[in-house]
Parts: C-alpha cells; structure tokens; sequence
C-alpha cells in the first residue's frame, strides 16, 4: 500500500474488460487493507472497508480527519443498507425515492461489525448511502460490502472532484485509483438523520424541498451534528482566507463570481445556474487558491434550493458555523 503514487485506472463510467480489471484490482486491494480512490458523482473519495479499523485508521491518517467525524458507509442498494442499518418506512421511502445519488441517511446501527466503532466515531448510529457513480457501484458490487470513503481531500481542505486532484491531495496513501471523470454533482451528499423528528444535518444537492416532500418538515439541530460528516466549523477551506457576500474583489484578492455579470476566470455560473455552481465550487476554490492570493472574495450565491449547500460551504471554508 502507499508509494508516490497508486496504480490509476480510468474510468469515466465505462465498463469493459480493462475497466472490470482495474476495478477488480481495486476490490482485491481494499480486502487487503488498502486504501482506494473512488469517484462519486458527488465528489471523489478515499474508500476503505468499513469493517476494517486498521483500514479505517489508515484514511483517518491519510486525512488528518479528527476521530469523532463519523464516516459514511456507502453501499451498493438498499438490500445492503438493511444488513448494516434500521430501516423505518421513513427511510426506506427516501431511499426508494432519491437512491442511487447523493443523499446519505442517519439511522440506528444495525450491524455493527459491517461498520466498525471507528468509522461511526463511537456512535449507535451509522451514516448509509448508495451512490449513484457506475464506477463506485463497480467497485462495491466487486468489493461486496460497504465501504466508508470520505472526500479525497487532507481535512478542511476542498473535496477534490476531478481525478487529478484526488491523487494530488490523497493519492500517496492509496493501493489503487479509479479515474470516474470529473464530478457530476461536485459538493457531498445531503445528510438527513432519521432517529426522531426528520433532522436536516448537512445540506447537498437533493434539496431540503425535495425531501421534505417525501417525510414532511425537516428540524435542524446543532446538537445532532456531531452525527455527520463535514460539520466542523473550518471545513472545505482552502489555505488563503475567503470573504463571503462580496460585491467586488479588492486588491490581491482572486474574485469568484456569479452570474451573467460575472467577471474573471472562475464564475462559478455564468448563466445562474446553481447546480452547475455546485459543480464548480470546489475545483474553482482551489485554482483561486494556487494563485495565492491575499484572500478569495466570492459574490452573493442564491440561499434557495441547491444555494443553500453552497452557501453552507461557503461558511465553513471560511470559517463560520452555519
């Protein structure tokens, strides 16, 4: 395991021979306690066995991720999810209705050697999701179990969502890499927990409308957000300050745009278009910060809709609770 750099297979959705090699490849890696860049349609991410603590331990190192993050459990389908996770009718509606993609369910512990006390950081509960990538369902269906892979990034820094990027970040610690092509969604999952009352914890690209519409009002409470993923309050940040809500840049400053009336060579939507935002945020965080600037100023992104997970990166690449 390890070495300057993993074995890389490309991918971008394709299946063929060479493709179900490398994925074997891959599969036979992480049985062996390897690490393994995985592409999502969300972001890419460094995937172990989620039953493997050493494993487990080794992406928490890779990422200087803090021990009491919890990490998600991805899995093929939902007949999976059911070994390792409670299922009520709440639940199995959402994941019928939004599964393959990108939301990721909160659940009491099911089995609780499927995912190990590390990856739930001590919890009864486990965080499941199945994601809707054809490489990442390759390689789970290979592999045959879940698998925790958090974003391929170093802790706090952006979520890479091109193949390039993740080896740059995390690629010395993986076994083996899989090139999906670049992100389709490019921000994580939307993280609900379903333990009481419906609990909004992390905001992502399946809108809290969307699911609100499946399980009624979604609550929000701090308390539970030790439950997910990516909470801490500096996250996703890169190394140069961001100013959030900015009408222009100011000296030194590299300038994120938005908008038809965006300037300069990140406008994260130059049509307005939130998803496409989405999908850029990450990657143009980080080509703003290898110019290092004084700070990265962004413009005023929409709260509505997918805005809102925007926003909530936003917030904590600059350091705010949000």
């Amino acid at each position: 395991m390890g070495g300057d750099r993993p074995d890389t297979g490309r991918g971008d959705g394709e299946r063929g021979p060479e493709g179900d090699a490398r994925v074997a490849e891959a599969a036979a890696a992480l049985r062996a306690g390897g690490l393994v860049l995985m592409p999502t349609e969300t972001v890419y991410g460094l995937a172990a066995d989620a039953a493997d603590a050493r494993a487990v331990a080794r992406v928490y190192e890779a990422k200087g991720r803090p021990s009491f993050n919890p990490l998600i459990a991805h899995v093929a389908d939902l007949a999976t999810a059911r070994r390792i996770a409670r299922f009520d009718d709440r639940a199995v509606a959402l994941a019928e209705r939004f599964w393959p993609g990108p939301l990721t369910l909160v659940l009491p512990a099911a089995d609780t050697d499927a995912v190990c006390d590390l990856a739930r950081a001590g919890l009864d509960t486990v965080a499941v999701r199945a994601p809707a990538h054809p490489v990442a369902h390759g390689l789970l269906e290979a592999f045959g179990g879940p698998l925790v892979a958090p974003s391929a990034n170093r802790s706090g820094r952006p979520s890479p969502t091109t193949f390039g990027d993740a080896v740059e970040e995390t690629g010395a610690a993986a076994a083996a890499a899989l090139d999906g092509g670049p992100c389709r969604v490019g921000l994580e999952s939307t993280v609900v927990a379903l333990l009481d009352t419906p609990r909004l914890l992390r905001p992502g690209a399946v809108t809290r409308a969307e699911i609100e519409a499946v399980v009624g009002p979604l609550s929000e409470a701090e308390a539970d957000a030790k439950r997910s993923p990516g909470r801490l309050a500096r996250h996703y940040a890169p190394n140069a300050p961001v100013r959030l809500e900015a009408a222009a840049p100011r000296p030194g400053e590299a300038w994120l745009s938005f908008g038809p009336d965006g300037a300069g060579p990140w406008n994260l939507s130059p049509a307005g278009d939130l998803a496409e935002a989405a999908a850029n945020l990450f990657a143009y965080l980080r080509a703003a910060d290898r110019t290092r600037p004084a700070a990265i100023a962004v413009a005023p992104i929409p709260k509505t809709g997918l805005g809102e997970a925007i926003n909530d990166r936003l917030r904590r690449a600059a350091g705010f609770v949000g």
